[in-house]
């Protein structure tokens, strides 16, 4: 049961909101969890500051799942989120910042997993 929340300095526009959609949900299968049940919310023009300037895109990814994964699997995830932010928004792996959140409870379509 994952979420992605990618939030970007920049805009988003609705062709590059499809190519993160589905980059997002190809990435996720690095921590061996499947696109079927992956919720993103991407949300542009936000007011991000890295080291107290914002005069370069940015891009935070806030990465919540269902139990965890390996280490190894989330230093994959971080390298293709880096590489998808270059990718689809000219934003540097310097300027991202991920952040994941494992959950022991997750509920869905009125049951919890």
């Amino acid at each position: 049961m994952p979420f992605i929340n990618a939030k970007f300095s920049g805009a988003v526009s609705p062709e590059k909101e499809l190519e993160l959609k589905s980059a997002l949900g190809e990435a996720i299968t690095l921590l061996g969890k499947p696109e079927r049940y992956l919720m993103v919310q991407i949300q542009d023009n936000c007011r991000l500051y890295f080291g107290g300037k914002n005069d370069k895109p940015m891009a935070f990814f806030d990465v919540a799942l269902l139990h965890s994964a390996p280490r190894a699997s989330y230093e994959s995830l971080t390298k293709r989120l880096c590489e998808i932010s270059k990718e689809c928004m000219g934003v540097d792996g310097e300027q991202v910042y991920v952040k994941f959140e494992e959950t022991e409870s997750w509920g869905y379509d009125s049951f919890m997993f």
